[in-house]
């Protein structure tokens, strides 16, 4: 039997450093990369990013082995760790590069996350509020500068913001 290549997911969940930490202890998540999707500049610097002027996302890129975790729950991940119904904010940061948005590497993925999104939002795993998570075909990904790969694991810190449950599970 031949062993599944590795596959890739690209998830906007605001400032990229959190979700870096969330998917690389994942079972079955072989490397993460935080960058920069979905603007207009090619080669895009952190200060473009921030100052609105390349229209680019905050983004981590996962590559997972598809024999031990699924894109699926790759999603539940995305789902519960960032507000999809807060746009272009999450927590204290705010601006359009901390959008909350799901790049899709191929049909399939798309397929899946456009269910997730409706799924979640018939769910009211986040309240009544509407989800405005994007869903777009992936384009060119730009790595981030150096220093801000592994940014938290590198200062030896594990969360930046507190983690919240998603309103619609915090119900007692």
């Amino acid at each position: 039997m031949t062993k599944p290549k590795p596959q890739a997911a690209i998830f906007a969940m605001g400032c990229f450093w959190q979700p870096d930490e969330y998917f690389r202890k994942l079972p079955g998540v072989l490397s993460t990369e935080v960058g920069y999707i979905g603007g207009q500049r090619p080669q895009p610097t952190y200060e473009q990013v921030c100052t609105g002027v390349s229209g680019h996302a905050e983004a981590v890129r996962i590559v997972f082995d598809p024999a031990v975790t699924s894109f699926a729950a790759l999603l539940t991940q995305f789902w519960e760790n960032h507000d999809p119904t807060t746009l272009n904010r999450q927590d204290p940061d705010w601006g359009e590069q901390y959008r909350s948005a799901i790049f899709t590497t191929d049909a399939a993925q798309l397929e899946q996350a456009l269910a997730s999104r409706a799924r979640v939002a018939a769910e009211g795993l986040w309240g009544e509020d509407p989800i405005v998570t994007v869903v777009q075909a992936a384009g060119d990904w730009w790595p981030a500068e150096d220093y801000h790969q592994k940014y938290l694991q590198k200062r030896g810190v594990t969360q930046c913001h507190l983690p919240k449950p998603p309103r619609g599970r915090s119900k007692p």
